[in-house]
């Protein structure tokens, strides 16, 4: 416990460095000579610009090695290993049955696959729920823990973990839909690739119900083009919650999972990344899941991925730093931390000073470059065949609206930067309400 406070409270003094930093980054250049105070933006625009134009135009498909007889042999048993499945479940009855329905269904051999469900101190009816599908069914495994267990998400997956013996962990959340043979086609891709770890492109399922999640479904495509384009170029991919596939050889190296983070996933990232564990990500076939359909849910869940991305940097820079990372690893997490994270914090500040000192911007060439090369991953992924629900048409009007709903990070990241650098941080688990919404 000391432990832990010790390091909140390291990460409270990082942020609270990184605004500083930040702050002198957007206000300096307004004292510079008219002439001069537009190159620290240029400069940086055309260096990130190049980067992320790179790696959204890079693509690499990832596909398994075949076997002698030309393909995985799926009626010879002994070729294929064992799947755990992890589910946590906090107050998830809405979406819970239709679950376990998709889970049993699937095709794999049900002698090499074990479905785990933990029920994290549910407050509605997912005990019930939980405990009349396993009587249904003696392939379901149920755990219960109390309502104050602690460790979040991460807790409750660690409590599972304890108790698997698969060779592979698929980790899904409560709300996932999934086809049948999706464990035939990703394990061989797992295995052959020799991949710590595997993620699914998540795709929106209720895209079609307000603009907010037609603007979800287009940001999710948007991330795994990039995801994609980073793998091709050597960089780094990050693991994204629901749909990932993790060898637990390599998790249980890096310790399990993080009790003191908000973002598991994330954090399993960088952890993984520094034992040497590589990550792919896959466009087919996808994880659906559901969108948070107001503004309100919007601001609690980015407000968490955002603290969760700035807490694996400051918890692991020594490692993103070290001999551990190629070149291009380090290349790569340097452009996307300046361009995730540093920019809109430095354009609060440059905004700030404009204010206060009656100036212009002196950061819109960046801007400018950054929200520019999100519309073109935002085309590219919208265009896209895919498997799972219809992406929304990239036309002007729909990568228009793209690009302004991406300005939410501009208003989500400073404040949680602030927040972090201010406030003492209590973990806890705010999960995302989810409504049953089916695959469209």
């Amino acid at each position: 416990m000391v432990a832990a406070a010790l390091n909140r409270d390291r990460r409270r003094s990082k942020a609270a460095l990184f605004l500083i930093l930040c702050g002198w980054a957007g206000a300096i250049p307004h004292w510079l000579e008219p002439g001069k105070s537009l190159i620290p933006a240029f400069t940086l625009a055309f260096l990130l610009g190049g980067y992320g134009l790179h790696t959204v135009l890079s693509q690499r498909k990832v596909l398994p090695k075949l076997l002698e007889n030309g393909q995985w042999a799926e009626s010879n048993n002994k070729d294929w290993p064992n799947v755990d499945i992890l589910v946590a479940a906090r107050d998830e009855e809405t979406v819970l049955e239709r679950l376990v329905e998709q889970l049993k269904a699937l095709s794999y051999s049900k002698n090499k696959l074990k479905i785990w469900i933990i029920n994290d101190g549910s407050q509605d009816k997912t005990s019930i729920i939980l405990d009349n599908l396993a009587e249904q069914s003696e392939d379901l495994n149920i755990i219960h823990r109390s309502r104050n267990a602690g460790g979040g998400k991460s807790g409750a997956l660690n409590t599972a973990l304890k108790k698997t013996q698969g060779e592979w962990l698929l980790i899904l959340d409560a709300d996932a839909q999934l086809e049948k043979n999706v464990l035939q086609r990703i394990i061989p891709i797992a295995v052959d690739g020799g991949w710590a770890g595997l993620q699914l492109r998540k795709a929106v399922v209720n895209g079609n119900h307000n603009l907010l999640t037609k603007l979800q479904s287009m940001e999710m495509a948007m991330d795994a083009v990039i995801q994609q384009g980073r793998l091709a170029t050597n960089g780094v991919v990050e693991l994204r919650g629901n749909g990932q596939l993790l060898k637990k050889s390599e998790l249980e190296r890096c310790g399990g999972f993080n009790e003191e983070t908000v973002t598991d996933d994330l954090d399993l990232s960088f952890r993984l990344l520094s034992n040497r564990g590589l990550i792919s990500i896959l466009w087919d076939p996808p994880i659906g899941e559901e969108a948070v359909d107001n503004f309100y849910a919007l601001w609690k869940q980015r407000q968490r991925w955002a603290e969760g991305g700035l807490q694996r940097f400051f918890d692991y820079w020594p490692v993103l730093i070290s001999r551990k990372l190629s070149r291009f690893q380090k290349q790569d997490l340097a452009a996307f931390f300046l361009l995730q994270y540093a920019l809109p914090v430095v354009s609060f500040a440059d905004l700030i000073t404009t204010i206060l000192t009656k100036t212009i911007p002196t950061y819109w060439p960046l801007s400018i470059v950054a929200f520019s090369v999100s519309g073109l991953a935002f085309w590219k992924g919208c265009q896209n065949k895919t498997e799972g629900p219809d992406l929304p048409s990239p036309n002007l009007t729909n990568l228009l609206m793209a690009i302004l709903y991406l300005g939410h990070w501009f208003i989500v990241i400073p404040w949680v930067t602030i927040k972090m650098s201010i406030f003492p941080k209590k973990l806890m688990w705010i999960k995302t309400v989810h409504k049953g919404k089916l695959l469209n």
